[in-house]
Formats: C-alpha cells, sequence, structure tokens
C-alpha cells in the first residue's frame, strides 16, 4: 500500500518543528475557526436541555466507541495503574498526551474502567475551532459531549474558567491536553503548558498524569502506516501543595507532571528521550 502523501506532509512537518523547538505547534490543516462569544456554551451545564443533550449525544458516541474497538480503528492493549483512578476522593485534573484525533475514546476507555466512573464525568477541554468549525457527527460530539471549550474572547474565557473550577469542585473530572499540539503518532512526550495545573491548583484538586504509549501493529492503517496498537499508563496524583501562590503551585505541578511522562516514556521504550532539537545544543557546546 502506498505512504498518504499527506500523512507523509505531516510527519516531515513534525520533524521539523522538533528541529526547531516549536512543539506547540499545530501540524494539521485545520479551518479557520470562529469566536464563542459569552453566553454561547453552558459551560456549568445549568440548563436542563443542555444536559439531556448531552446524555442523548453521549449515547450516541459511546455506540460510535464501541465500532471502532470491534473492528480495530483503535485497538488498546491494556491500562496499567487503574487504581490511580479509582482511589481519588476529589475531582481532579486529567492530564493525557495528545497524538490522535481518537485518543479522546481511549481516555473514554480508561475512565469507563475505574471505579469512579461511577460517580464522577468526564469532561473535556477542547479547542475553539474544533467547537465552531467541525460539521457532521464529530462536530455534534464537541459541541455536546461534556465538552469544554476554550475561547479567544476573554469575556468568554472567564466563563470557562468558571466552568472547569465548577465541575471539579463538585467531584468531577476534566480532561486536559497540556501539549497544546497534536502530533499525529508522535510518541515523545513534549513541553507541557501551565493551563492545566492552574485549573488544579485553583480548585485545590490533584492532576493525574495519564502517558500514552504505542506498539505497530503487523497491518496497515489507510493511509498505508503501521496501525498503533495503544497502552494506557495511568500514573500517580500530583497534589498541589500548600501556599498562597498559585501560579508557583501550577508550575511545580507541571514540573513534576512532564517529569512522570518522561519517566514512563523511558521505562516503556527503553531509551532516554532526546528530542531533534537537542542536536543543535550538543553542537554549540
Amino acid at each position: 500500500m502506498p505512504l498518504d502523501p499527506e500523512r507523509a506532509k505531516i510527519l516531515n512537518r513534525i520533524e521539523a518543528y522538533e528541529r526547531q523547538g516549536l512543539f506547540d505547534r499545530d501540524v494539521e490543516d485545520d479551518p479557520p475557526s470562529d469566536t464563542i462569544l459569552p453566553g454561547t456554551v453552558d459551560y456549568q451545564q445549568r440548563k436542563l436541555s443542555t444536559r439531556l443533550k448531552a446524555k442523548f449525544v453521549f449515547s450516541k458516541a459511546r455506540k460510535y466507541l464501541q465500532q471502532i474497538l470491534e473492528n480495530g480503528t483503535l485497538r488498546i492493549k491494556e491500562v496499567v495503574g487503574i487504581e490511580n483512578l479509582d482511589n481519588l476522593t476529589t475531582g481532579a485534573v486529567i492530564t493525557c498526551n495528545h497524538f490522535n484525533a481518537l485518543d479522546s475514546f481511549a481516555m473514554q476507555v480508561a475512565y469507563e474502567r475505574s471505579t469512579c466512573s461511577k460517580k464522577r464525568k468526564l469532561f473535556r477541554v477542547i479547542r475553539e475551532g474544533n467547537y465552531t468549525s467541525f460539521p457532521g457527527f464529530y462536530g455534534l460530539l464537541m459541541r455536546n459531549c461534556n465538552t469544554l471549550p476554550l475561547s479567544t474572547n476573554m469575556a468568554t474565557m472567564k466563563e470557562f474558567m468558571d466552568g472547569v473550577e465548577y465541575h471539579l469542585t463538585k467531584g468531577h473530572l476534566v480532561l486536559v491536553y497540556p501539549e497544546q499540539s497534536m502530533w499525529w503518532n508522535y510518541r515523545k512526550p513534549k513541553p507541557l503548558k501551565r493551563g492545566a495545573f492552574v485549573f488544579a491548583s485553583r480548585a485545590k484538586v490533584p492532576v493525574v498524569p495519564i502517558f500514552i504509549t504505542m506498539e505497530d501493529e503487523k497491518d496497515l492503517d489507510p493511509t498505508g502506516y503501521p496501525v498503533q496498537l495503544l497502552t494506557v499508563h495511568v500514573l500517580k496524583p500530583i497534589y498541589p501543595k500548600q501556599g498562597n501562590n498559585p501560579i508557583r503551585i501550577a508550575q511545580e505541578m507541571m514540573e513534576a507532571n512532564y517529569k512522570a511522562w518522561v519517566e514512563c516514556y523511558e521505562k516503556t521504550y527503553g531509551t532516554k528521550l532526546k528530542y531533534l532539537c537537542d542536536e543543535k545544543k550538543d553542537e554549540a557546546k
């Protein structure tokens, strides 16, 4: 099977960005998006209509998840460390590396295997463009399936922040992709942005780092590249320290999260983490 030239272009772009250290750059050609204005999103799910629509759309999403698990589009080898979700006694921010549009469904599988799913909802922070620009079935999921979209409008972001804190203090889980970019089938952990950890610091809840690793299967996907077999690693929670400086607390949690990801990466793949941009640094010494 010939390789899809569009996927090859994406992989070349990933390599170029890694060499330049531009880890937060998107590599996909996403369509332009509209701005989410204040009052557009019911972030706290105060309205009955919001909750009913979310329940209906979730049932559709669950059927789709079952379908892609059965037909092998999404393949999960195992979920390791599920006790780190089972033992939660409060709400939590969940962080995960972002490498495929379907990794959110892998997160759903891990969530459903945990006993915490019986009493805690899982909300997902998504890009503004995912909320405003996706058509069809995926657009339905993005706008209704317990999603919390970011916005370029500051007043809307205030509503977003209040919504995130509301759900966390109610004991629910909020999934954030702190790398701020999706790089297709990229196995290394990327440097993190602080936002997810500010959420946790403000709400005084832990962060549960999750790192998904991959193995090449023998068969190929429609683009001509090996199908990936996923292992979901649920790592130990990181609790906010006591103090009056939420930014410093968030920074410490972010550094601990990155360290946990790196350790998981190096242990699973049996290699030290090194980026292509590190080669320039080594040459300059």
